[in-house]
């Protein structure tokens, strides 16, 4: 195991996760405690968080504190305090990944809160724990999926790390504590056999919060074509300019934090959604790129931002 690298099932030394907010702080902040996917969490342990560079606009912001707000309430809790800020490419703090469920499943285990089960909303509900913050956020650009943080990245981050007290702190029981990974989809019908699920009583201004949280990740969601761009972009590591292909797939809704933007799954998982901070937002299309008749324009505008000069 790498110094300060996780228990994991891939090639991951110092695994990273890019969110959009309002999702990446209020999870950092201990306020969200389940990262929602449409694909299982590959590790277990430190899962460093990272703000995409979408700025969150107003609506979205209070969409989703009015979520929590209510989630909350059904346990009781009403002191909760929300970020002042949401800043946006940097790199955030992290949390310890330690377990992953399916939506159902979650749902219906009953030795976790109500509002803690309400917070699945997705096909992989990732249990986090133990939040952390970084006093003064690294700007820096993120990727698609979990990927390795850089080196340098890592060693100065971890020094500048603050535990987070959050309004509800979870602690999720392993199956088997030997085994980090035994909290993982059908874990919980095998290891807790008499969990029954149990309709959780929901007030009109929790099936509204609910509503609006779901309708602020809409945003990220796609039309039903499947369209590819084929545009000019450069490499993470290279300042030379080169040819990538961009699929961009929009035929579900995403899928993160209640949803993370562009999905990417199998075929897919070539595309470079994230834009690489610092990179100016105002470069020329190029004559010969045209716009894909079925993609719409806010997908095919985030994917040219991206783009650097040939």
């Amino acid at each position: 195991m790498s110094r300060g690298g996780p228990i994991k099932e891939g090639n991951y030394t110092n695994p990273c996760l890019t969110m959009h907010q309002p999702w990446a702080s209020l999870l950092v902040h201990g306020i969200k405690r389940i990262e929602g996917r449409s694909w299982p969490a590959p590790i277990r342990g430190r899962l460093w968080i990272h703000a995409a560079s979408k700025i969150p606009d107003d609506d979205t912001i209070k969409a989703m504190e009015d979520f929590y707000r209510e989630i909350y309430a059904v346990n009781g809790i009403t002191d909760i305090k929300f970020p002042e800020h949401y800043p946006v490419s940097r790199l955030l703090g992290c949390v310890e990944v330690v377990g992953c469920l399916r939506c159902e499943e979650l749902v219906q285990w009953e030795m976790l809160p109500e509002g803690v089960r309400l917070e699945g909303q997705t096909d992989f509900c990732w249990l986090c724990e133990q939040p952390k913050k970084l006093l003064v956020p690294f700007e820096m650009r993120g990727y698609q999926r979990v990927y390795n943080l850089e080196k340098k990245i890592y060693e100065a981050a971890v020094r500048g790390l603050v535990p987070v007290d959050g309004p509800a702190p979870v602690k999720f029981p392993l199956p088997n504590p030997r085994d980090p990974f035994s909290l993982k989809p059908g874990s919980i019908s095998a290891s807790f056999p008499d969990s029954k699920v149990s309709a959780i009583e929901k007030s009109a201004s929790l099936s509204t919060a609910i509503a609006g949280a779901r309708a602020a990740a809409t945003q990220f969601s796609k039309g039903p074509n499947l369209g590819t761009n084929t545009i000019h972009n450069s490499t993470p590591d290279s300042t030379s300019s080169k040819m990538r292909k961009i699929s961009v797939e929009y035929n579900k809704i995403p899928d993160s934090n209640l949803k993370e933007g562009l999905k990417a799954n199998s075929a897919l998982e070539q595309i470079n959604y994230f834009e690489e901070e610092g990179s100016s937002s105002h470069n020329e299309l190029p004559a010969h790129l045209k716009q894909h008749p079925g993609a719409p324009s806010k997908i095919f505008a985030a994917a040219v931002r991206g783009l650097k000069p040939s």
